[in-house]
């Protein structure tokens, strides 16, 4: 459960930076932050995977640049489903999705698969020979 709420936490704080950065992409509230961060884990888990089976065609024939097409749409969805969430064109949702997935990006270096936040500690042997 905590692992759940961290990887919440750090997708509001993505959505929350790309409607302070890009103009067009905007949300209102932080009740509808944290439901859009909810809402957005939701699909893409359950509704990305399918969408991007169905657009593999086209997927390959624009050699993988379709997919922030469709990673932008699940971003459109997300805001489709919320009233106090909008997204103002396919360019403001490519940049939203980009600032979003650079921010879980970052933050996957530190938050480890269970969701506790990891430290590598390297140690030399101060040995010789």
């Amino acid at each position: 459960m905590p692992g759940f709420l961290i990887r919440l936490a750090i997708s509001a704080l993505g959505l929350w930076i790309a409607s302070r950065l890009v103009t067009g992409f905007e949300i209102e509230g932080a009740g509808t932050l944290v439901l859009a961060a909810f809402l957005l884990g939701l699909v893409n888990a359950l509704v990305r995977p399918l969408v991007v089976v169905l657009t593999l065609p086209l997927t390959v024939v624009t050699l993988g640049l379709f997919l922030f097409v469709v990673n932008a749409a699940m971003l459109g969805l997300v805001a489709a489903l919320l009233d106090r969430f909008s997204i103002s064109g396919l360019v403001p949702a490519v940049l939203g999705w980009l600032v979003v997935s650079l921010t879980n990006w970052i933050a996957s270096w530190y938050v480890g698969p269970s969701g506790r936040v990891e430290v590598m500690v390297v140690r030399q042997d101060r040995r010789i020979g």
